[in-house]
């Protein structure tokens, strides 16, 4: 095997599947766009400076990720929470209680700003569907057994 070729197989540049796309509305609260913009900002630096490392694998992931932020920043439709909500819906910080008697509390925010580990949830997720329409004081079914709606708020 002659040297060119390997060399040829190394400049192929690596072959990635686009990242997948929800079909539900891609709905955002404020900190949900501003992450956006921020990750968009961060897949232009990776991708300059992949080009000036000529480092291809670099660079098709971060034009696949620059690809799926800039798709996800046009198709994002701000929802601001107004005022004190008088039930759970989208942009909504929600406290609920379990039989047990431990208190959480979760933020209902888009697919992309979820992250569970810090309590908030995709308005997507079985848990924030499940509480969506309740009030403050509705006892309702959610995943793991039954809660009380103790405290709603806007998200901030």
């Amino acid at each position: 095997m002659s040297r060119a070729f390997v060399k040829e197989q190394d400049d192929v540049p690596e072959d990635l599947p686009e990242r997948p796309v929800s079909a539900n509305p891609n709905i955002v609260t404020e900190r949900g766009l501003n992450l956006i913009e921020a990750e968009i900002g961060a897949c232009r630096k990776r991708l300059a400076q992949g080009q000036h490392d000529q480092d291809k694998a670099t660079i098709a992931r971060a034009s696949r990720d620059l690809r799926y932020w800039t798709l996800r920043r046009s198709t994002a439709q701000l929802v601001a929470g107004a005022g004190k909500p008088e039930t759970v819906g989208f942009a909504t910080r929600v406290t609920i209680a379990r039989d047990d008697g431990r208190k959480q509390v979760f933020s209902i925010v888009g697919e992309d700003e979820a992250d569970p580990a810090q309590g908030l949830i995709a308005y997507t997720s079985p848990m924030a569907r499940a509480l969506m329409g309740k009030g403050a004081g509705d006892v309702t079914e959610v995943p793991g057994g039954e809660v009380e709606i103790v405290k709603l708020d806007p998200v901030v």
